[in-house]
């Protein structure tokens, strides 16, 4: 069996045929061949190179592509805006740029670091629905000197506009005394970026810059601001596997 095989429902639901679960359905009922030869039997894997039709007609395949990308500020994380402002497409060539990208778990505008960009529908929900636990790291620069009691206080939550934002670890990094400014290392699970700049602003010190070091088991490493590498296959695997 070839290295590139994948089961068929994945196949399918990456392709937007239908989801998972509906693929499956699909396969059971027949009405999935793959060069020429009706599948029935769950589990079964294709590669991409097939010729993949449900109900007589072949899918939409493509190769999915997986990017880490070290953004600037200054950028959308989106892939169009309305009043042609830059978005993270521009960051990329051609080459990337000929696959449906879109970013996953966005950065604002004002806000750079570690973006996953892919054309895998499949892993973006999985990755982004509710409760995902996506473990995300930052370095957060704010204005004032932070002292150690609020962020002993914030360790054990904070409650602000109706929610409440618990950090996994909360610590000091640096404190600017001649700037008055402090660093800050926060990790953090379903919180925004705007979630976080609002929870410093109710401990009183604004946000000055914000910069997202780790998505998951993703890091800049070797990744140039304003750059990307393709994800290796062992960190697909995974993001797959540890988002089952």
């Amino acid at each position: 069996m070839g290295a590139n095989m994948e089961r068929l429902s994945k196949i399918l639901a990456q392709a937007g045929v239908a989801s998972r679960r509906k693929a499956e359905e699909l396969i059971t009922s027949g009405r999935v061949t793959v060069n020429g030869e009706v599948i029935t039997v769950l589990g079964s894997k294709a590669a991409l190179r097939d010729l993949i039709l449900v109900d007589g007609k072949a899918i939409n395949k493509e190769e999915l592509v997986y990017y880490v990308l070290n953004k600037p500020t200054g950028y959308l994380s989106t892939t169009s805006d309305i009043h042609k402002r830059r978005n993270i497409l521009d960051l990329f060539d051609s080459e990337a740029k000929a696959n449906r990208l879109y970013p996953v778990h966005k950065l604002e505008y004002d806000s750079a670091g570690v973006l996953l960009v892919t054309n895998d529908g499949v892993l973006t929900k999985r990755l982004t629905e509710t409760n995902a636990g996506i473990e995300k790291e930052y370095l957060i620069r704010t204005e004032g000197i932070i002292i150690k009691e609020t962020i002993r206080q914030a360790r054990l939550g904070v409650k602000f506009l109706g929610k409440e934002i618990k950090p996994i670890e909360l610590s000091i990094v640096e404190l600017d005394k001649k700037n008055k400014s402090t660093l800050v290392r926060m990790v953090i699970t379903d919180e925004t970026n705007k979630d976080i700049r609002l929870m410093f602003e109710h401990l009183g010190h604004k946000v000055k810059n914000l910069t997202r070091t780790r998505f998951d088991l993703l890091t800049l490493e070797n990744v140039p601001r304003g750059g990307y590498r393709r994800l290796k296959a062992h960190e697909i695997k995974r993001l797959y596997r540890e988002n089952d």
